[in-house]
C-alpha cells in the first residue's frame, strides 16, 4: 500500500519526515523521491540487519533505535517539529524469510524472535522460564488463542522433561492442541503472541503514538499500517480519543481533548490487485490522521 501511504503523508518537498520502520528501505526511498533538496528524512530501525539498506543521501539520517524513543532522537537530531510520520508495523518480509531469526513457522530454527538481537529476552527464554499463568496471559491476550490455558499447561509440563529450544520442538510439544485443518492459523497465533511479548510491541506502540503527537507540527500527518487487531485497536483508539481505552474526554468548553483528527473514515484496506501480489497485505489496515 505504498501509494496510499505516500498520499497519506501529503509530502511537502521541503518538509521533515520520519519513517519509524525502515526495514528494507522501500518506503524511505519513495519518500526521498518526493522530497526536494531541502527536504529531510529520519529513519528508525532497531534491527542491525536494516543497516545494510542505509541510503546514501545527504537528506537521509538513520537512527538505530526502537521507535518508542521517537521524541528523544528527533530532539537529538534537531528535527522537531516534523511534518509527517510513517509506521509500517509488525515483522518485515525480510525478517520472516531469515530462518535463523525464528520468526517464521516455515523453518526450523532456535526460538528467537528478537527484532533487536542485542536484547536479552528471546522466545526460547519466554517458553522455558515464564510461569504457567504468564504463558496463559500472553497466549490469551496477544495470540487470542481459545485454548490458551491448556496450551500454557502443556508447555510447562513438557519442559520439565526437556528444554524447548527450537521451532520444531515447540510444534511437537503442542501438536495435540492444534485444531485439525487450522494448523497454520493456530501456529501463527502462537508465534504472534511470543513475538509481541519478546519485543514488547504493544508497549512500544503506545509510547510511539503518544510521542508522535508531541513531535508533529500542527497539520502534520501520522500514517500507520498495522497487521493485527491488537495493534489496530490501539491506533484507532488513540486517533479517535487521544488515549487507548475509555471514553473521549472534553474540556470545560466542550472541545474534544485529543491531538489528532482522522483523515480517512475507518481503516483503508489493500486492493484485490495488491493482495494478489502480496498475500500479507490481506490483513493490512492503514489509518491516517492529522495533528490538530
Amino acid at each position: 500500500m505504498l501509494k496510499e501511504c505516500l498520499e497519506g503523508l501529503n509530502i511537502r518537498p521541503d518538509g521533515t519526515y520520519v519513517d519509524v520502520t525502515f526495514g528494507g528501505g522501500g518506503h524511505s526511498k519513495a519518500i526521498l523521491a518526493r522530497l526536494g533538496k531541502n527536504g529531510r528524512l529520519l529513519a528508525f530501525d532497531q534491527d542491525a540487519d536494516a543497516q545494510q539498506n542505509i541510503i546514501d543521501d545527504d537528506r537521509f539520517e538513520f537512527i538505530d533505535q526502537n521507535f518508542r524513543y521517537l521524541k528523544n532522537f528527533c530532539r537529538l537530531h534537531n528535527a522537531i517539529p516534523v511534518d509527517g510520520i510513517l509506521a509500517d508495523l509488525g515483522v518485515s518480509s525480510y525478517q520472516f524469510d531469515q530462518a535463523e531469526r525464528g520468526f517464521s513457522i516455515r523453518f526450523d530454527a532456535e526460538l528467537d524472535m528478537r527484532m533487536n538481537r542485542a536484547d536479552k529476552l528471546s522466545a526460547k527464554e519466554v517458553i522455558n522460564s515464564y510461569s504457567e499463568a504468564d504463558l496463559h496471559r500472553i497466549f490469551g491476550i496477544y495470540g487470542e488463542i481459545q485454548n490458551a490455558k491448556s496450551l500454557a499447561k502443556t508447555i510447562v509440563t513438557a519442559r520439565l522433561s526437556a528444554t524447548i529450544n527450537t521451532v520444531a520442538d515447540l510444534k511437537n510439544v503442542i501438536s495435540g492442541l492444534i485444531p485439525r485443518g487450522k494448523e497454520n492459523k493456530y501456529l501463527a497465533q502462537v508465534f504472534q503472541a511470543l513475538r509481541i511479548e519478546v519485543n514488547q510491541e504493544l508497549e512500544a506502540l503506545k509510547d510511539f503514538l503518544i510521542q508522535s503527537a508531541e513531535v508533529l507540527v500542527t497539520g502534520g500527518r501520522l500514517v500507520v499500517m498495522s497487521y493485527h487487531s491488537l495493534e489496530d485497536r490501539l491506533v484507532k483508539n488513540f486517533i479517535a480519543k487521544g488515549k487507548f481505552s475509555g471514553e473521549l474526554e472534553k474540556d470545560i468548553y466542550g472541545n474534544d481533548q485529543k491531538p489528532f483528527d482522522a483523515v480517512s473514515r475507518g481503516a483503508i484496506a489493500a486492493s484485490e490487485d495488491e493482495i494478489k501480489k502480496n498475500n500479507r497485505a490481506r490483513s493490512a489496515k492503514l489509518r491516517i490522521a492529522v495533528k490538530k
